[in-house]
This record gives structure tokens, C-alpha cells and sequence, in this order.
């Protein structure tokens, strides 16, 4: 294991069926005033608003709403969040939803207190805030992005056609607590569930597939996949089988938690091809990431052959014996394929409305990044995402 580094992760977690008691533990802490952020609308439907306003009102809090987050939220978005922040004169974010709704969360946060444009500041100088942060809490509903454990927030400038995020360093934007029941995931649409998967397994591969010394955070990314594949085959067949959900909603905070990144190397570059495509057609992410994934891993395979061979062993059990370490990785790949397949995931970005026309758009949409076995230069970009289409 290579690397000095420091590890800190200050959210406090509430996981189970009772995981909403957590809630009237917390609240006492902050001040009357909760910003209370949500999407679309989808939680009153299935009682969690009620449930979650029951609470704040228990708790004497004056709730202001900030709702209709998209799924992947706009910096138009971000400003109007900011300026209801400043109306409330909010002492406390409560984000109730899926990762766009904690990352956006995060972002007004930030933003509520900054004299700069938060979005030249924060998603495109890539700085540290200056200034008074709000806190935030999330009441999770949907599984994936791992944002109610750590310090990220991804905002689409549709204008500028970028979809950029930022991996804030202070531990203070991280949530200060965390709500993760379940149960709360039963009523998603299989199209989002199996969404939330692959965004899950692709924050494990994106921090797996690099570096080559023996490094321990491997030998979890490895336990942490093999668990995914078993529990999300089970929970495409009973959508309300506890120990599936509970499984998947657990290993997609520990995949995204800063944990298994330390003293380690990562990729990315599924990530902002993935978050081109979001940038150009606003499709859900985790599809965006399983359309551009196969091309991608195909292309870089041979520049980190020993690594995906100890993929294909460790995670799909595929037997080396008699084989070379690119036929069994090969074979590692297919066997992931299969899977993905298996989920019904999307295979191919046309299918989430991207063209041939906009390959210039989405090559320039997409950052280069260093950390894995391969840097990309611009015809490589254009070749993954024709052979995407």
C-alpha cells in the first residue's frame, strides 16, 4: 500500500427501519430554521414528506421548501436555492431524496454565504469555500451516488453544456447526519433502481482500476462488488426483499465514502464521459455511466491487463487455469456484461437520445483525468463514444 494520507468522515449515520429516530435526535442541535429540499415530488406520494414534516414540526423548526430538484440539478437551480436559503435565513438543509437532491443540497450550502458566483468559483476554479457554510442533513430515499457521506456535489450548466463536480475537501460540507432506511427505496421504478446500481458499482471500479501495488482498499472493492452482483440480481426479482436493499443502500455509502480511495490512485474518466452525456442529453446518470462503460474498460484493458485479470478472478470467479491474462480478463468483462444486460441497463448512448452530430459537443464536455492506466487524448474520447453509440 503506497501513500501518506489522512482520513476523516464526520457524517453520523442512522441506518435501518428506525433509522428516522435518528432524526428527532439530530434537529435539537440546530437552530428554527430548516430549508427543507426535495424533487419532484415523489415522497409525498409515498409518506415520507409526512413523515419527515411530522417530525420538524415535533421539533418546533420553521420549515421553508425548496423543492422540484431534478435529477440532475441546474445552476439556474442552484441560484434560485441559494436566494430561498437567504429568505429562510436557514440554520439547517435537510435534503430528502436521491443524490441529485443531496448534491444540490451541499452546493446551496456553499453558496448561501459566498460574495462570488458559486458557479465559476466552486465548479469551474475548483475552490474551497471562503465562507460560512450551512448544514446539511439527508433523509436518503434512493441508492447510488454516496453523497450522504462525503463532500461531493455535481451541477449541469445546460447553457455551457458542462456537467461538473466537485469533491469538496472540507470535511464541514460533508452531511452532518445521515438517514438511510431501506424501506425508503421499495417504491423507486426499476429504471432509477437499477440506475442507482450501476452508479454504485462504477464508484467502486472508478477507484479499483488503478495503481498496481498490493493495496488493501482493493481487497474491499473486491468484497464490496462481489456483494452488488448478488444483491442486485435478488432485488431486480423482489424489489422489497429487505436484506438486498439493505445490502446495496450500505455498500453504496461505503463505495463513495472516501475510504477506499485513501492511498490510492483513482480513474474517473467513466465519470466525466458518463457526465458528458448527462451535460448534452440530461439522461439519468448511473445510465450514462453504464452506456459508455463497456467501450471504455475495452480500450484501457490491456494498460491495466494484471488488474483486470484480478477482476475477473476475484469478483465473476472466472477460472485462470490454462488461460492468458487477457483472455481472462476478456472474459471478466463479458461476464460483467451479463450483468449489466441481466439489470436492463443501457448498453448504448443513442439510446438516451445522443447522435453522431453531437460527438463535438460531447468531446469537449469531457475533462481528462490522470489517475488512471490510461490518459486519453481527444481522438480516443471521439473513438469511445462512437463505438458508445
Amino acid at each position: 500500500m503506497l501513500g501518506d494520507f489522512t482520513y476523516c468522515n464526520p457524517t453520523k449515520l442512522y441506518f435501518g427501519k428506525n433509522a428516522m429516530d435518528g432524526l428527532n435526535r439530530e434537529l435539537p442541535k440546530y437552530g428554527k430554521n430548516v430549508l427543507l429540499v426535495y424533487g419532484g415530488g415523489s415522497i409525498k406520494k409515498n409518506g415520507i414528506y409526512d413523515k419527515v414534516v411530522a417530525i420538524l414540526k415535533a421539533n418546533g423548526k420553521n420549515i421553508f421548501e425548496d423543492a422540484g430538484v431534478m435529477p440532475n440539478p441546474t445552476v439556474e437551480k442552484l441560484y434560485e436555492g441559494v436566494e430561498r436559503a437567504r429568505a429562510a435565513k436557514a440554520d439547517l438543509i435537510l435534503a430528502v431524496g436521491g443524490g441529485s437532491v443531496c448534491d444540490y443540497a451541499k452546493a446551496v450550502s456553499v453558496s448561501v454565504h459566498c460574495d462570488e458566483d458559486p458557479w465559476e468559483k466552486y465548479f469551474i476554479r475548483f475552490e474551497e469555500p471562503a465562507c460560512e457554510t450551512l448544514p446539511v442533513g439527508c433523509v436518503l430515499t434512493m441508492v447510488g451516488t454516496g453523497s450522504e457521506m462525503n463532500g461531493g456535489s455535481v451541477i449541469t450548466n445546460r447553457k455551457a453544456k458542462l456537467k461538473i463536480g466537485h469533491v469538496f475537501a472540507d470535511e464541514k460540507i460533508f452531511p452532518r447526519f445521515s438517514v438511510l432506511n431501506p424501506e425508503f427505496t421499495y417504491t423507486l421504478p426499476k429504471y432509477q433502481m437499477v440506475s442507482g446500481f450501476y452508479d454504485i458499482m462504477s464508484h467502486i471500479m472508478e477507484q479499483y482500476f488503478s495503481g498496481t501495488d498490493d493495496n488493501t482498499s482493493d481487497y474491499i472493492m473486491e468484497g464490496l462488488m462481489r456483494s452488488l452482483v448478488h444483491s442486485s440480481l435478488v432485488a431486480v426479482r423482489e424489489p422489497e426483499n429487505y436484506e438486498a436493499r439493505s445490502n446495496i443502500m450500505w455498500t453504496a455509502t461505503w463505495a463513495l465514502n472516501t475510504l477506499v480511495a485513501k492511498g490510492k490512485d483513482t480513474d474517473w474518466e467513466v465519470h466525466m464521459l458518463g457526465q458528458a452525456v448527462g451535460a448534452v442529453t440530461d439522461a439519468t446518470h448511473g445510465m450514462t455511466l453504464s452506456a459508455v462503460s463497456m467501450p471504455y474498460y475495452r480500450h484501457i484493458m490491456r494498460y491495466g491487463l494484471e488488474k483486470f485479470r484480478r477482476f475477473a478472478v476475484n469478483v465473476w470467479n472466472v477460472s485462470p487455469e490454462g488461460k492468458t491474462a487477457e483472455a481472462v480478463a476478456e472474459e471478466g468483462l463479458a461476464a460483467m456484461e451479463a450483468w449489466m444486460r441481466s439489470l436492463g441497463l443501457v448498453m448504448n448512448i443513442s439510446d438516451l437520445g445522443a447522435t453522431e452530430s453531437m460527438l463535438d459537443d460531447l468531446v469537449n464536455a469531457t475533462l481528462v483525468m490522470t489517475g488512471g492506466y490510461k490518459v486519453l487524448d481527444k481522438e480516443e474520447i471521439r473513438a469511445i463514444f462512437k463505438e458508445s453509440l
